[in-house]
């Protein structure tokens, strides 16, 4: 087994910043500190404890990167983002405050999964504003902190975000759902609606939607995965901002499948 030092220092989160400094300067801030990767590391090893889906480092890198996908899709097709109409920032500082959030919404898994979303704030409100400090002044660092606040507080069950980075997080978080992501074997999982329909989503395909600015294709090779979708991506999505803006598609390919229905469309 690793040592603890060097489990911590595995922790290495990169993204495509695409020209933002001010991000790229958070990212590389967040790799450098200790405490950030720790808190990671215990969240990880909590979720294990408890038989859940991977919350490791390597949970938050894909969260933010799906995050950031989003976000650009749905500028790309002129979506104002909330940090913009409502403070006058710019499209980059809205990147900031998602990627700040990504990369803190779990960390008081650390602490206790019950209200860790809770927890998260409480250490975020401690280490977020040290982190920012030479990227932004004041005010501006006080509303990135409060956006990326209300983004992490917004993805638990009934988070209810009325900002459109909030509901990118929360629609983010849900996304890492593919069978692959879960560290405890499908076959050490009492079978039950949540184990089964986590293993039956094969793939998630993020593009530019035709209708709406972002289009979500999830594979699936069992019926099962539509709770998933339903219940799990459908929760985070249904009555955010970002819910006219996104299309989301299940499909059943496997051959070997009844198909109940071939395709499900969220609505």
């Amino acid at each position: 087994m690793q040592s603890l030092d060097d489990r911590v220092a595995a922790a290495h989160i990169r993204l495509p910043a695409r020209g933002n400094r001010r991000l790229q300067a958070l990212v590389d801030a967040v790799n450098a500190d200790q405490q950030v990767k720790a808190w990671w590391h215990a969240a990880a090893i909590n979720a294990e404890r408890l038989g859940m889906s991977d919350h490791s480092w390597v949970h938050i890198q894909i969260v933010t990167n799906i995050a950031l996908r989003l976000a650009r899709l749905l500028s790309r097709r002129g979506v104002v983002f909330s940090a913009v109409a409502d403070h006058g920032l710019e499209d980059r500082d809205a990147e900031v405050i998602i990627a700040a959030a990504a990369l803190f919404h779990c960390v008081g898994m650390s602490i206790h999964r019950a209200d860790h979303e809770r927890f998260s704030l409480f250490l975020t409100a401690d280490k977020l504003p040290r982190l920012l400090e030479p990227i932004y002044d004041e005010p501006k660092r006080s509303v990135i902190v409060a956006e990326a606040s209300h983004a992490i507080i917004s993805h638990r069950t009934k988070g209810e975000p009325f900002t459109i980075e909030g509901s990118i997080v929360r629609v983010a978080d849900a996304l890492d759902m593919a069978k692959g992501r879960s560290r405890v074997p499908f076959e050490q999982l009492l079978p039950n609606i949540h184990s089964l329909s986590s293993y039956a989503i094969e793939s998630v395909k993020i593009s530019p939607g035709r209708e709406t600015a972002v289009r979500i294709e999830i594979e699936m090779n069992n019926s099962a995965g539509i709770y998933q979708v339903d219940e799990g991506l459908g929760t985070k999505l249904r009555g955010t901002p970002l819910a006219e803006h996104l299309e989301v598609i299940a499909r059943i390919d496997a051959e070997h499948e009844q198909r109940l229905i071939p395709v499900f469309r969220l609505s």
